[in-house]
């Protein structure tokens, strides 16, 4: 080949020192020249592809280098006096609600079997008190000396009628039923009288006293004189020729049966009192 040639040869390879610098792009005949490549500075995806790569390292080395300071931070911490005294604190803390919770959890495991053996127990009592057969009522002899309808006391028995008479008659029926018109000479026996009578309006009872034969001298029907008596204040006061003793329980509850005789006339119609002796 001739010299010309080979100087067209060496301009078409040897072009400016600077690719970029240049309007002009030379391609050796070596290359396709359809296919033109671009220089690195000038393709921008490489470039954005360079620079991500160079931050991502940065931020690499960045983590890595907080995650040492991190954990030097800590095996510090660690190892300094007052943690461990706070891990030992909180160590002792823990282990002391530990034990107390177990100690509850036993005692209330204790109780749960003390109660389930009490439940056992009384099935069982439920079981045998079923199984037994309740006991037959058993008649018991009447104690009271007394006849039906009388009531016993201290060696007396008494009568309460439902019914009215006139004084005279009352004693009358007591007589006939071996008795007499109720003697009260205790405040004991007055009280218990009292207690039989119902509670009323005017509820009042003939009993056996009178002054029918001299005005103020009160006898019993026996024949024996009154000494004291239960009489309300202002009684016996002969308001009518009041001439017989009758006792009386009203509803009003501040009444007591140690005040509560009066007299009245003889023929009126109230109920009586009897008394007679155990023996009769």
């Amino acid at each position: 080949m001739s010299r010309n040639g080979e100087g067209m040869h060496s301009n078409l390879i040897d072009g400016p020192d600077d690719d970029c610098s240049g309007p002009e792009v030379r391609y050796s005949v070596f290359q396709n020249p359809d296919k033109r490549g671009k220089p690195f500075c000038q393709d921008p995806f490489k470039v954005a592809t360079a620079c991500l790569s160079a931050f991502c390292l940065i931020l690499l080395m960045i983590l890595v280098v907080t995650s040492v300071h991190s954990v030097k931070a800590r095996s510090s911490d660690q190892d300094s006096p007052s943690s461990t005294a706070s891990s030992e604190s909180h160590m002792q803390k823990g282990c002391a609600n530990v034990t107390a919770l177990t100690e509850e959890l036993q005692a209330a495991k204790r109780e749960k079997s003390e109660l389930e053996k009490e439940r056992t127990q009384l099935k069982n009592k439920i079981a045998e008190l079923e199984a037994t057969p309740p006991p037959q009522p058993t008649l018991l002899p009447t104690t009271s000396p007394c006849p039906e309808e009388w009531l016993h006391f201290n060696g007396s028995c008494y009568y309460v009628s439902e019914y009215k008479r006139s004084w005279s008659d009352s004693q009358a029926y007591c007589k006939r039923q071996g008795g007499h018109l109720a003697i009260i000479l205790t405040a004991e026996e007055q009280t218990f009288i009292w207690n039989l009578l119902p509670r009323g309006y005017w509820n009042a009872y003939w009993f056996g006293i009178s002054d029918e034969k001299v005005e103020d001298d009160w006898y019993w029907v026996d024949g024996t004189k009154l000494v004291g008596g239960f009489w309300e204040d202002g009684e016996p006061n002969n308001h009518i020729n009041e001439d017989c003793g009758y006792m009386i329980k009203t509803n009003v509850l501040t009444r007591v049966a140690i005040k509560s005789w009066y007299d009245a006339p003889c023929y009126m119609s109230l109920p009586w009192i009897c008394e007679k002796p155990v023996s009769s």
